[in-house]
């Protein structure tokens, strides 16, 4: 094969045919809809994996690292709490009391959980709450999130009602416990689901409150910098009348939906660049058909098959790979425009931040590329076959 001769030759097809402009057309637009495929791709896979990330983030927090339940009454105490911390001093310990309760501020009702913690212990484990902390629990005061004292109108220093679950003897009946609080601190994750509805007080409250026996807990928060791992070794040492549980498993099916989610548009957007794709294919089809000729009378002065059929095959690619780098270069591009300026600003209470997340995974990236390329690959093989196929003498006879 000479490649001097086919590359003059895929120099000369390349060039703008005034006889023939449609075929050159044909050949821009799978050009520019490659390009644009792999930069839609590109920005959308990074945008999803952002959504993701900021989302683990903030459900990482509020959900805890790990956390340690009981499986029988009363199997978490102090003791419990000593020993772990003992055994793993590189991680936070949080222990923790619960109880379902009712906000109340006119006629608003609204449900939540109430926890009793240990404020200088939680500060290690529960970054927005030590946000919000700023000085020790008053008596009965509460900590509660901010789009809920918004949505109620409250402000720091301003009381609010908690009704409990437990019962309390109100004449000839039962009432349920209800007792007003002060509002001492305001905390935001940017999950409205959690801003509304957890609360934080003193174990003192809880005791007062609930008659809760000090030094007994509903469960244990854990700050951990590798959950998955260290999930194992707690395993090991804990009671059989406890459990512990990740926030990965917690939220397994949100992530898996998330994970399909991305899935499913990954594959939506490599069929834009299969569909540009077909233009390579019509493209260098037109020009076998249109320069047959030309192609049969190379053949007849001594051009072989193949050098025939790469030829067109490296017209292929030259249209294809241009087009994948150019939307490359353009994704890239278009993610540190959309990083730096707030072109797209979201809706802070719904995704918990007013910047548009990006975060491109390089396996993603090497993906959208090896996917992109092996459509153009294929897509430019059956044209030079064909073109590799044409019989010169009966063209020649023909024509």
């Amino acid at each position: 094969m000479n490649p001097r001769f086919v590359n003059t030759m895929v120099r000369r097809y390349l060039r703008f045919d005034k006889e023939h402009p449609f075929i050159f057309l044909s050949a821009i637009l799978a050009f520019l809809g490659i390009a644009i495929g792999v930069t839609v791709l590109i920005i959308a896979m990074a945008i999803m994996n952002g959504m993701e990330k900021e989302f683990e983030k903030r459900l990482f927090v509020m959900n805890y690292p790990l956390t340690v339940y009981p499986k029988l009454p009363h199997a978490i105490d102090d003791d419990l709490v000593a020993s772990l911390e003992d055994k793993f001093p590189d991680l936070r310990f949080s222990p923790y009391m619960q109880t379902q309760v009712m906000v109340r501020k006119g006629g608003t009702l609204k449900g939540g959980l109430m926890f009793g913690i240990d404020p200088e212990r939680e500060k290690l484990v529960n970054e927005v709450f030590a946000k919000a902390y700023t000085k020790p629990f008053g008596k009965y005061g509460v900590i509660i999130g901010r789009p809920l004292a918004e949505h109620l109108n409250l402000h720091i220093g301003d009381r609010i009602m908690f009704i409990f679950s437990k019962l309390q003897p109100a004449g000839l009946s039962l009432m349920p416990l209800s007792k007003r609080f002060k509002i001492e601190g305001l905390f935001r994750s940017g999950l409205n689901s959690y801003d509304e509805s957890y609360y934080y007080t003193s174990f003192r409250t809880f005791e007062k409150i609930l008659g809760r026996e000090p030094g007994r807990y509903d469960g244990i928060h854990i700050e951990s910098d590798h959950p998955m791992r260290d999930i194992e070794q707690i395993k090991e040492e804990l009671p059989g009348s406890v459990g512990i549980i990740g926030w990965w498993q917690q939220n397994g099916n949100f992530f898996a939906a998330m994970q399909m989610e991305k899935r499913a548009l990954f594959i939506v957007l490599m069929l834009i660049i299969l569909i540009a794709s077909l233009n390579i294919v019509s493209s260098l089809l037109m020009t076998v058909m249109n320069r047959r000729s030309e192609v049969a009378l190379l053949l007849s002065l001594g051009a072989s098959k193949r050098e025939i059929m790469q030829i067109f095959f490296r017209l292929g690619l030259i249209i294809g790979l241009g087009g994948v780098f150019v939307g490359a270069v353009l994704g890239l591009g278009g993610m540190e425009l959309l990083s730096r300026f707030d072109i797209v600003t979201l809706p802070e209470d719904v995704y918990g931040t007013s910047r548009l997340p990006l975060d491109l995974d390089i396996v993603d990236f090497v993906s959208i590329i090896v996917g992109a390329f092996l459509i153009t690959l294929f897509s430019s093989l059956y044209p030079a076959r064909k073109a590799s196929q044409v019989d010169p003498l009966k063209v020649l006879r023909n024509e």
